[in-house]
């Protein structure tokens, strides 16, 4: 009998076939070259010759060839379990080291399964291997050869830590999937396969981007903040000359950390081989600042953007293939992707994981690092140096405390990254912070005495150029209401495409030197490139304080003058929100609490040491996620709870919020298309740039009032006046006092 793998039409009569030693074959070799990075070529080669095994069964053959118009039947044939049958026989041949092997092959369609059963994910290994039938059905259609016993080495060719088990199942399953689809997609869609891989070399790249600096080194003016960035650009350039491992680059905000960090990246990479450089991000604002940056030196083919607020109709089909396996030389994406990814059991997120083998990572803003996922989060970072060649980069103005005993004497008490083993890219940091200093904080006398909100409105109208960053988006409302008309608003109850059109906005007041107020919410405060002479900030934790600091006097035009930036710190009425946030704020009043009669200086890197340590030693649990009972406690046995760690792990708790689609700008003209053709993936995803997520209980209240209506699954606004042109979702507005009199 002819086994198939793979079946096309190529014409009306016309078919072709993909034989299954072919396809076995074409996805070992690329899965071996995969895992070869690693130093387990064998077991990729093994995964690629067994994994679709369970095919030779007659049913997948009749399935394949009827479902596919090959062979003519009225009946249309059900799909068939072809992934079990390989992962029973991996446990009969390899009996003392066989789970790897079967959660790769069990999985490399539904994804990596729990060992054992938990009632809420569906599907377990154990239940899988009890399918004898599966491996009965096709063992004696199997060729010989496939059945060869090889000898597998020790995970990493060397002894590795236990919490690294999990990881390295998780890179072989990796390596097993991406080359499973390349294969297939080289029989399937050769076009596609065929655009793949056409990336300029890193040499050249950086040869662009040398060139792109001296441009920027000849224009910029002189001043103190470009001859201080110049001095960082060339201690990042001298340190990529040092050995691979964990490094972080201190630098206050405005210093140049995107540009500096890059040309560090690219030396490094050039001296160590390194494959690909990875510069992940917290907020997707800032995704969008820093891609057009690196794409406007390298090319628009050599950069792929990795996040939920794509527009495929800007993205290149280039560019949408290397963002489903990271293959390009430079990626941009967010922290969720990447460390969510690293912890997912799903074959489209874990496809790229074995592209971080050798490559180069950069964490900016390394501050916003969950802390109830940091446990988890530097283990696998250690993991990624330890084992797979990668360089890990914290690049931030407010160094987080991650190295030694994290978290004080607690419970959830943890060591972080070995204290030797984190170099800094930019010498005497503490005498930079000192030179870079462009703003004043002041204070208030007494820190624990509130103000009120006609207070401090009274306040920023004085200024001409101001802005004021407060802690929640209600608070963010009932202040913007008591300002001038002009007054801009940002917040998350403004969808995406809103929010970038105020920045936009901002910029363009500052640089024109026109009146600008802006009352935002802290996603603003980290990243954005705009430049106050006046900032405001309710209290919070000492690193948001800081990075507040960095939107005030950012170029250091005001010390041209001889003055500071001021920044003014307060304690709104309402208070702080309950959670992190309000530990941060304690924090800093304990901080300053403990300093009484010392020098105060908030801004330098020792401040931060000191306030990170005692914000950890504040957290309740480093592990939100439970991976310590998921993939660590039984990990010598490798009973791992994958899936259950897939589910736990999300940085962002939206398990509860709903999202609307709302009518801004494009995002009406997208909901008519939406009610018009329905839900095309191209057109989902540019409505993405215009919801706004709402928690459930204001959902509740919208719904009730009929102000949105459900389409395709979507919420989508009916009610003109929900969405506000300047404000954006009006909760608990003027909308419901209009009701309530109708």
């Amino acid at each position: 009998m002819e086994y198939i793998a793979h079946i096309k039409r190529i014409s009306e009569i016309e078919f072709e076939k993909q034989e299954m030693l072919d396809h076995l074959n074409g996805t070992a070799i690329i899965a071996q070259d995969f895992a070869r990075e690693f130093n387990n070529p064998e077991w990729g080669k093994l995964l690629g010759l067994w994994h679709d095994l369970g095919k030779y069964s007659s049913e997948f053959q009749e399935y394949i060839r009827v479902n596919s118009g090959y062979e003519e039947d009225d009946q249309k044939r059900s799909k068939t379990d072809h992934t079990s049958a390989a992962a029973i026989l991996s446990k009969e041949i390899y009996p003392n080291i066989w789970p790897p092997l079967a959660y790769c092959i069990a999985g490399h369609h539904a994804g990596l399964h729990n060992f054992t059963h938990d009632p809420g994910v569906s599907g377990d290994l154990s239940d899988r291997l009890k399918k004898q039938e599966f491996l009965d059905k096709v063992r004696s259609k199997i060729p010989v050869k496939l059945l060869e016993k090889v000898n597998l080495k020790p995970p990493i060719g060397k002894s590795i830590d236990p919490k690294q088990m999990n990881l390295w199942v998780r890179m072989l399953f990796s390596c097993l999937v991406d080359a499973d689809y390349l294969d297939t997609e080289r029989f399937m869609n050769p076009e596609s396969f065929a655009r793949r891989g056409k990336y300029d070399s890193l040499s050249e790249l950086k040869s662009r981007f040398d060139i792109y600096m001296e441009e920027i080194v000849k224009n910029a003016p002189f001043t103190t903040v470009n001859s201080i960035r110049s001095r960082i650009l060339e201690d990042c350039i001298k340190s990529g000359e040092l050995s691979p491992g964990f490094f972080s680059i201190t630098v206050p905000t405005g210093g140049g950390k995107t540009l500096s960090s890059m040309a560090w990246a690219l030396v490094h990479a050039l001296k160590y081989d390194k494959t690909r450089i990875i510069f992940a991000i917290p907020y997707t604002s800032i995704i969008t600042q820093t891609a057009q940056i690196y794409r406007s030196i390298f090319g628009d083919d050599n950069v792929i953007e990795h996040h939920s607020n794509i527009d495929e109709v800007t993205n290149t089909q280039e560019r949408k293939l290397a963002a489903e396996n990271w293959d390009a030389p430079i990626v941009v994406t967010t922290n969720v992707q990447l460390f969510e990814s690293l912890y997912s059991n799903k074959t489209s997120r874990c496809r790229k994981l074995h592209n971080l083998v050798n490559s180069i990572i950069i964490l900016d803003e390394a501050q916003m690092l969950p802390p109830e996922f940091l446990n988890p989060i530097l283990t696998t970072l250690k993991g990624l140096v330890e084992n797979y060649s990668a360089s890990v980069l914290f690049s931030t103005a407010t160094q987080p405390a991650l190295t030694g005993k994290i978290g004080g004497k607690g419970q959830f008490a943890f060591e972080g990254i070995s204290s030797d083993s984190v170099r800094e890219l930019v010498q005497n940091i503490d005498d930079l912070a000192l030179k870079l200093k462009r703003v004043e904080i002041k204070l208030p006398e007494n820190i624990n005495e509130s103000v009120d909100w006609h207070d401090i409105a009274d306040e920023l109208k004085k200024h001409e150029q101001v802005l004021c960053i407060v802690n929640t988006r209600n608070q963010c409302r009932e202040l913007h209401e008591l300002m001038p008309e002009d007054t801009l608003h940002l917040s998350r109850l403004m969808c995406t495409a809103h929010i970038m059109d105020v920045i936009d906005e901002v910029k363009h007041r500052l640089k024109e030197n026109m009146p600008v107020r802006v009352i935002s919410t802290q996603l603003i405060e980290a990243g954005v490139d705009i430049d106050f002479p006046v900032v405001y900030r309710a209290i919070a934790g000492l690193d948001s304080i800081a990075q507040c600091a960095g939107r005030c006097n950012r170029e250091g035009k005001l010390n041209k003058e001889n003055r500071l930036g001021l920044m003014s710190v307060f304690v709104p009425a309402k208070g702080t929100p309950i959670g992190l946030m309000r530990k941060g704020a304690d924090t800093f009043k304990e901080m300053l609490s403990n300093r009484k009669g010392r020098e105060t200086s908030l801004l330098e890197p020792k401040d931060f040491q000191e306030y990170f340590r005692l914000f950890y030693s504040k957290i309740d649990n480093f592990d939100k996620a439970d991976i310590s009972d998921s993939l660590w406690k039984d990990a010598q046995s490798m009973r791992f709870q994958f899936a259950t760690a897939a589910r736990d792990f999300r940085l962002i708790d939206d398990k509860n919020s709903q999202t609307i689609l709302v009518d801004y700008k494009d995002g009406s003209s997208l909901i008519n298309q939406l009610k018009r053709i329905g839900p095309e993936p191209w057109l989902m995803r540019k409505l993405q740039r215009y919801t706004v997520s709402v928690n459930e209980r204001d959902f509740a209240e919208i719904r009730r009032a009929g102000l949105i209506v459900e389409l395709h699954g979507c919420w989508i606004q009916e009610y003109s006046k929900l969405y506000n042109q300047h404000s954006g979702l009006q909760l608990k507005g003027k909308w419901l006092e209009e009701i309530n009199i109708i």
